[in-house]
């Protein structure tokens, strides 16, 4: 709103400029330091005042007299040495901002974005870093969608690497398992091969030998057949559905699952390598340590100038290829630029379709993407580049330039919250720093452990405060509450942070968390339970706000409603840097003001009815604009705390 307020200003600014000096000039706005001094403010006789020779405050007074003000603008005053000062009518935006959605996007101007996330290997239980990508993701595809984009969610499976093969070592050569007796086994099937994951690299590093089977595992996994790749698939299949059902709690969905099996099975690879070595992109090395190894060198470009190996193996001397080697052929997909297409089938039980070698004929439409990101942690951007940089040695510029990887830090675990899951022993803060967590070693928070525990202890806070509520409600509020501590959790850092997880910090009431914003929302709500109960108006209509007189408006009351105003730019900026902890701090700012102004500006003890309408339509304001952030970052807001 308030974007659209300054366009409007700055458009009927430069036309007045033009028709009383003649002069082209694109017009800046600024926010003035102190509210007394308004709510926008034009520098522009100042800038004027060196090309026109003149007093720039004799300027601004020709430019303010008979100003064209818009319906929204309630005072124009010059102010300063010439600044061009505007005074927003408050009733008018305040009504505004009822009546209509908060965020309006352009019809038709979005772009087709494929957005990736997620993408847990299928060898074990999800952990407190996948989390963090996940909800990342998950949020950013929100924020996409409001801004008008259309957004595929997928998430890669990685059903032919390094870790499902080593679980199926695990299972075949470790424990000697049948495929039937692996098929019998109880859930969580994922937690069991969370143990036998990091079993199997304690094995390898007893008898590196053993690692032989690893690269027969993955030649099968690789070519689709043989009783490994079936073990394969069992264990792909059983750990992915228990992946859905952790994400499913945390309301987090996905429009396509992408199997690399499917990308090797189709030959997607073999079309995309063809492409690369027509193209010369790509050499047969003949010697050196990666004699035999298709590579791509990468010496000439700035990206990776200065590496000790600039060059990166494709497919190697075995035959089998690369991450980046799948990496590059995927993303050419997504953009439609193989002459292939996945098989499609219906995952029924799971609800979510998914590719195949051999799909049902009616499917949606998948890929085709205007642009591409992907959310992967900082540790895989030289990976990331490789594959700019293979759409680059294509020349397929523009969709390399649409190739955006969302790079995020990792999580750790805060030294209190480590030694509530056992990992730490000393009860000192001292005797150990943020803990790094290792899948090889098995040191991790599962993902449903963690949510378990939010709840637990959600619960526990709950029925101190609530003992009368019954058993089934307890438990959906203590899982909306863990819910929105994990998730704000995971936003409100910047991406580039290592964030120390902590238990008791995210579920805190009070500060920076999900449940201090469901509080704020609560707290609101109550007071609109209070004036129903006393016979009071519980709403005030935007045309009755819109009508009330100036000097109902406190300056705190109207802080409030410009930073709801500031959504739609908030939001804009969001998905425009990729920096989504700015909804988070935005959404903490509204809470915080409307914390400050609850005790200030009583609703139910205030007689005068045109005061109080102010203060209850600030509060539908804040409402309305919590309930829009808390939809992007996907906190749900309970009716009670």
């Amino acid at each position: 709103m308030l974007s659209d307020f300054k366009s409007e200003l700055s458009r009927l600014l430069a036309d007045r400029i033009e028709t009383l000096f003649g002069v082209e000039y694109e017009p800046i706005v600024e926010v003035p330091p102190r509210r007394e001094l308004g709510d926008l403010a034009y520098p522009a006789a100042l800038h004027l005042a060196r090309i026109l020779k003149r007093n720039p405050r004799a300027i601004a007074e020709e430019l303010a007299a008979d100003f064209p003000s818009p319906v929204f603008v309630r005072d124009l005053r010059v102010e300063g040495a010439g600044y061009l000062n505007f005074f927003l009518d408050r009733g008018l935006v305040a009504g505004q901002l009822l009546s209509e959605p908060l965020i309006q996007p352009e019809a038709g101007a979005g772009d087709r974005i494929v957005l990736e996330h997620t993408n847990i290997n299928p060898n074990k239980a999800a952990h407190i870093g996948h989390l963090r990508n996940a909800v990342l993701g998950d949020v950013l595809s929100k924020v996409l969608r409001a801004l008008g984009h259309t957004v595929e969610v997928e998430n890669y499976i990685d059903d032919t690497g390094v870790q499902l093969a080593d679980v199926v070592v695990g299972f075949i050569d470790l424990r000697k398992m049948t495929l039937e007796a692996v098929a019998a086994l109880p859930e969580p099937f994922d937690y069991y091969c969370w143990d036998l994951y990091a079993e199997v690299g304690r094995w390898y590093e007893e008898d590196p030998q053993n690692q032989e089977l690893r690269r027969q595992t993955l030649r099968e996994l690789e070519h689709g057949s043989g009783p490994r790749a079936e073990m394969g698939r069992l264990i792909s299949r059983r750990v992915v559905s228990r992946h859905l059902a952790t994400m499913r709690r945390l309301a987090i969905a996905y429009d396509l699952l992408t199997h690399e099996g499917a990308v090797l099975g189709l030959d997607f690879f073999s079309e995309a390598f063809e492409q690369l070595k027509s193209a010369g992109s790509v050499h047969l090395e003949d010697d050196g340590k990666n004699a035999g190894c298709w590579v791509m060198p990468l010496s000439e470009s700035e990206e990776f100038a200065g590496l000790e190996d600039p060059d990166k193996v494709i497919v190697r001397s075995d035959g089998t290829v690369t991450y980046v080697g799948k990496d590059i052929a995927y993303q050419l997909w997504k953009f439609g630029l193989l002459d292939k297409d996945f098989q499609y089938r219906f995952w029924r039980a799971e609800d979510i379709w998914e590719t195949t070698v051999d799909g049902e004929p009616e499917h949606p439409s998948f890929g085709q993407a205007d642009r591409v990101i992907n959310v992967i942690d900082i540790r895989q951007s030289y990976l990331q580049k490789i594959v700019k940089a293979g759409l680059e040695a294509l020349d397929y510029d523009e969709q390399a330039r649409q190739s955006i990887h969302f790079a995020y830090e990792m999580v750790t675990l805060s030294p209190a919250t480590a030694r509530q899951f056992g990992f730490l022993e000393d009860d000192s803060e001292e005797a150990a720093g943020n803990l790094e967590m290792s899948g090889r070693k098995g040191i991790g928070v599962k993902a449903d452990d963690l949510i378990d525990q939010l709840e637990a202890k959600s619960r526990e806070e709950i029925s101190l405060r609530n003992r009368e509520m019954s058993p089934e409600a307890l438990d959906i509020l203590a899982h909306q509450i863990a819910i929105a501590a994990l998730r704000f959790f995971m936003v409100k850092a910047t991406t580039n942070r290592v964030i120390a997880f902590d238990l008791d910090e995210a579920l805190s009431f009070e500060g920076d968390s999900g449940p201090y914003l469901q509080y704020s929302a609560v707290r609101a709500l109550n007071i609109s339970r209070r004036l129903g109960e006393a016979g009071l108006p519980t709403q005030v209509s935007p045309a009755e706000v819109a009508a009330l007189p100036p000097e109902v408006w406190a300056d705190d009351l109207w802080d409030l409603i410009l930073a709801v105003a500031l959504i739609p730019q908030k939001t804009e900026a969001a998905g425009d840097t990729l920096e989504l902890s700015l909804l988070a701090r935005h959404a903490l700012e509204l809470a915080q003001k409307f914390h400050a102004i609850y005790h200030k500006h009583p609703i139910l003890q205030e007689q005068d009815v045109a005061v109080r309408s102010a203060r209850l339509a600030t509060m539908q304001v804040f409402v309305e604009g919590l309930t829009v952030l808390s939809d992007l970052l996907g906190l749900p807001l309970p009716d009670r705390m």
